[in-house]
């Protein structure tokens, strides 16, 4: 294993993912083994066994954890967002009423530009799906605060990477998966992607270009 990558990812990895099944380290135990060669080893055994065997699969030289080297907290966070606004397209393209319509914008900033840009993808769905998206939102936007609009968008954003990653870059969808509390996942519904692969990629590729301070 390589140390810099190990620790990179024990760094941001959620403490929930830490431990054997349902047995969880106290944290006190967890700093400590972050700070020790042998307790990094520990704790990368246990993540590769249970929760991350793509991302901390042997690789030779810096291929270990690429993953999470090449994708920052902060940059996963900026892609899933732009996903999550993506797939909601067409609840956003359909929200004409004014006041929404201002909170969107104010909250999404260019993700909202992205939603209704439809050279990145036309936003053609079933109806069903389409008066689904269309009651979440309105639910999220029925609320005083943004962080139900967030919510909402990034957890659709994650399931459409993940899906997605599942198939194209198994190491990356193992790291969406750690970077958030494992209630979260084991709680989460399960969300089928309507996103098409090619426009994920689209997206997966600009994010994995840009520089983390654009």
């Amino acid at each position: 294993m390589s140390a810099a990558a190990l620790r990179a990812v024990l760094t941001e990895t959620d403490a929930s993912w830490h431990g054997r099944g349902d047995e969880r380290i106290a944290p006190e135990l967890l700093v400590a083994a972050r700070d020790s060669a042998i307790g990094r080893r520990l704790l990368g055994g246990w993540l590769a066994a249970e929760a991350a065997p793509a991302l901390l699969a042997p690789q030779p030289g810096a291929g270990f954890a690429a993953a999470a080297l090449r994708w920052p907290r902060a940059r996963v966070e900026r892609l899933v967002r732009d996903l999550g606004a993506l797939a909601y397209a067409p609840a956003i393209r359909a929200e004409v009423r004014r006041e929404p319509v201002r909170r969107l914008k104010q909250a999404l900033d260019n993700a909202y530009l992205l939603a209704l840009d439809s050279q990145v993808w036309d936003g053609k769905v079933q109806n069903q799906l389409a008066l689904q998206l269309a009651d979440n939102l309105d639910r999220a936007l029925r609320m005083d605060e943004d962080a139900p609009l967030y919510f909402l968008l990034d957890l659709r954003g994650r399931a459409e990477l993940r899906l997605w990653a599942e198939r194209r870059d198994p190491g990356l969808a193992d790291w969406v998966r750690l970077l958030l509390p494992r209630e979260l996942h084991d709680e989460a519904p399960a969300l089928v992607a309507h996103l098409p692969p090619d426009v994920v990629e689209r997206l997966h590729t600009h994010h994995g270009a840009r520089p983390l301070s654009a």
